[in-house]
């Protein structure tokens, strides 16, 4: 091949991600013609609904997807964590890049973390994950839905329409944000796939063999642990579950948890085995995906379906 096309969002993030991997495909193929090509999908297109509300899987991919299958583009650049645990036929990921920081922040221009907010404080988050780790903390704090791209979420704040909002740090730090004074790291556990890119293409694409060098082995062990417990679990990234898996070496820890977005019926877990290979990291995310089903797990998810905010 001489020339690539990667389909992308528009953001200023996804950008940054889709120019870091051209960068990368040209630092090891200079002599390859690689183009963007940038695409708004569903998600894009409704901003004044909730993220979990809009329904279905995808809302991000889709229509990448389409091009992918259409021989339009040669690879898709997405946020892992947006990335559906079941492919299309023939479509499924030529890599997982090495993860930026993992973690959820607080963002505020008034107070230092969600434990300073005053009760009935507006905080901004698309996010049913972050909305139930933050009323497991404070049950006051009033979440309230905030679509658009990471600059639009800026200005709201900057604007005084919340207190704070959440953003992931891996996006704060791909973007260099530094106009917010208080830029606090939060415990909480990220969702599937969070921080790493995932490098979508056809399986029979000439294109597969060239993304070997951006694989990153502990990224890939990790997120695989993560996305079999999601498919276990048949959630995705907008229902209220975090799962975060660590790799040392040969031993994997993951844990996870579950919930309604009030903060109530939670379930939270940890386990931890020696994983050698792809299966194994499966297995793993499999069986602590079991322990949360067994503790009622199906039946907290859909209660979720129906929740409002």
């Amino acid at each position: 091949m001489n020339k690539i096309v990667i389909g992308t969002r528009g953001s200023l993030l996804a950008l940054w991600q889709a120019n870091f991997i051209k960068d990368s495909l040209i630092a090891k193929y200079p002599h390859m013609n690689v183009e963007l090509q940038i695409v708004k999908t569903k998600g894009d297109k409704i901003l004044d609904t909730p993220l979990s509300k809009i329904g279905g899987k995808g809302l991000f991919t889709k229509e990448l997807e389409v091009l992918l299958l259409n021989g339009e583009i040669d690879l898709a650049v997405h946020s892992l964590k947006d990335v559906p645990v079941e492919f299309e036929s023939n479509l499924g990921l030529g890599a997982i890049t090495k993860r930026e920081d993992i973690r959820d922040s607080f963002l505020s221009f008034k107070y230092k973390d969600i434990m300073e907010l005053p009760s009935g404080a507006k905080v901004g988050t698309t996010s049913l994950r972050r909305i139930m780790q933050i009323h497991c903390l404070r049950k006051d704090i009033d979440c309230i839905s905030l679509r658009g791209n990471v600059q639009t979420r800026l200005k709201r704040l900057k604007d005084g329409d919340f207190d704070a909002i959440i953003l992931a740090q891996a996006g704060v730090n791909r973007l260099n944000i530094t106009e917010v004074p208080i830029i606090k790291q939060l415990d909480f556990i990220p969702a599937m796939g969070q921080a790493a890119l995932g490098i979508e293409c056809r399986l029979d694409s000439q294109v597969l063999h060239l993304l070997d060098f951006l694989n990153d082995r502990n990224s890939l062990f990790e997120t695989s642990a993560e996305r079999a417990f999601i498919r276990e679990l048949n959630g995705g990234c907008q229902v209220p579950i975090g799962v975060n898996a660590k790799l040392n070496e040969h031993n994997m820890y993951i844990e996870a948890i579950l919930g309604l977005p009030n903060g109530n019926k939670i379930i939270k877990h940890n386990m931890s085995d020696i994983v050698l290979n792809l299966q194994d990291s499966e297995s793993l995310g499999s069986k602590l995906a079991q322990y949360f089903i067994t503790k009622g797990a199906n039946d907290i998810l859909k209660l979720a379906q129906n929740w409002t905010f």
